[in-house]
Protein backbone atom coordinates (compact mmCIF):
# COMPACT_ATOMS: atom_id res chain seq x y z
CA UNK A 1 0.00 0.00 0.00
CA UNK A 2 3.05 2.48 0.93
CA UNK A 3 3.94 1.95 -3.16
CA UNK A 4 0.60 2.82 -3.83
CA UNK A 5 0.33 6.03 -2.44
CA UNK A 6 4.20 7.35 -2.84
CA UNK A 7 3.14 6.90 -6.86
CA UNK A 8 -0.16 8.47 -6.57
CA UNK A 9 2.43 11.09 -4.47
CA UNK A 10 4.44 10.99 -7.32
CA UNK A 11 1.61 12.09 -9.72
CA UNK A 12 0.27 14.42 -7.76
CA UNK A 13 3.94 16.26 -8.08
CA UNK A 14 3.66 16.51 -11.57
CA UNK A 15 0.54 18.59 -11.27
CA UNK A 16 1.82 20.69 -8.82
CA UNK A 17 4.80 21.14 -10.98
CA UNK A 18 2.42 21.59 -14.33
CA UNK A 19 -0.07 23.78 -12.28
CA UNK A 20 3.37 26.09 -11.50
CA UNK A 21 3.44 26.74 -15.56
CA UNK A 22 -0.19 28.61 -15.00
CA UNK A 23 -0.21 30.13 -11.81
CA UNK A 24 1.30 33.72 -12.99
CA UNK A 25 2.43 34.46 -9.81
CA UNK A 26 0.07 33.29 -7.92
CA UNK A 27 -2.26 35.50 -9.55
CA UNK A 28 -4.16 33.05 -11.38
CA UNK A 29 -6.39 32.28 -8.73
CA UNK A 30 -7.97 28.37 -10.34
CA UNK A 31 -4.40 27.29 -11.25
CA UNK A 32 -3.41 28.51 -7.65
CA UNK A 33 -5.55 26.18 -6.45
CA UNK A 34 -4.71 23.53 -7.85
CA UNK A 35 -1.36 23.83 -7.18
CA UNK A 36 -1.46 24.32 -3.14
CA UNK A 37 -3.66 21.25 -3.42
CA UNK A 38 -1.40 19.03 -5.32
CA UNK A 39 1.63 20.08 -3.40
CA UNK A 40 -0.26 19.51 -0.47
CA UNK A 41 -1.72 16.01 -1.36
CA UNK A 42 2.02 15.32 -2.89
CA UNK A 43 3.85 16.11 -0.43
CA UNK A 44 1.41 14.51 2.35
CA UNK A 45 1.54 10.97 0.39
CA UNK A 46 4.94 11.00 0.28
CA UNK A 47 4.90 11.33 4.35
CA UNK A 48 2.22 8.73 4.93
CA UNK A 49 4.73 6.14 2.51
CA UNK A 50 7.67 7.06 4.18
CA UNK A 51 6.83 5.66 7.53
CA UNK A 52 7.20 2.46 5.80
CA UNK A 53 9.57 2.66 2.89
CA UNK A 54 13.06 4.38 3.89
CA UNK A 55 12.98 8.27 3.31
CA UNK A 56 16.36 8.06 1.29
CA UNK A 57 14.31 5.35 -1.09
CA UNK A 58 11.04 6.95 -0.99
CA UNK A 59 12.24 10.75 -1.83
CA UNK A 60 14.29 9.35 -4.59
CA UNK A 61 11.07 7.54 -6.36
CA UNK A 62 9.00 10.07 -5.70
CA UNK A 63 10.83 12.86 -7.25
CA UNK A 64 11.58 10.56 -10.31
CA UNK A 65 8.27 10.04 -10.47
CA UNK A 66 7.66 13.59 -11.00
CA UNK A 67 11.33 14.53 -13.04
CA UNK A 68 9.83 11.61 -15.73
CA UNK A 69 6.45 12.73 -15.00
CA UNK A 70 6.80 16.30 -15.90
CA UNK A 71 9.22 16.07 -18.77
CA UNK A 72 6.48 13.72 -20.18
CA UNK A 73 3.83 16.46 -19.45
CA UNK A 74 5.97 19.20 -21.36
CA UNK A 75 6.71 16.89 -24.44
CA UNK A 76 3.32 15.58 -24.64
CA UNK A 77 1.16 19.05 -23.94
CA UNK A 78 3.69 21.75 -24.30
CA UNK A 79 5.46 20.83 -27.25
CA UNK A 80 8.87 20.31 -25.54
CA UNK A 81 12.04 18.45 -27.57
CA UNK A 82 11.36 14.61 -27.26
CA UNK A 83 15.00 13.96 -28.56
CA UNK A 84 16.55 10.36 -28.65
CA UNK A 85 19.34 11.42 -25.91
CA UNK A 86 16.21 13.05 -23.14
CA UNK A 87 13.94 10.10 -24.19
CA UNK A 88 17.03 7.47 -23.39
CA UNK A 89 17.71 9.66 -19.90
CA UNK A 90 14.28 9.54 -18.64
CA UNK A 91 14.46 5.30 -19.33
CA UNK A 92 17.36 5.59 -17.12
CA UNK A 93 15.67 7.57 -14.06
CA UNK A 94 13.03 4.74 -14.32
CA UNK A 95 14.98 2.32 -14.17
CA UNK A 96 16.98 3.29 -11.12
CA UNK A 97 13.61 4.01 -9.46
CA UNK A 98 12.51 0.26 -10.46
CA UNK A 99 16.12 -0.71 -9.04
CA UNK A 100 15.31 1.27 -5.82
CA UNK A 101 12.18 -0.56 -5.00
CA UNK A 102 13.66 -3.84 -5.79
CA UNK A 103 16.48 -3.45 -3.17
CA UNK A 104 14.42 -1.43 -0.78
Amino acid sequence: MAWALLILGGLFEVGFTTCLRFVDGFRNLPWTIGFLVSVSLSMGLLEVASRSIPMGTAYAVWGGIGAVGTVLAGIWFFGEAATPLRILLIFAIVACIAGLKLVA
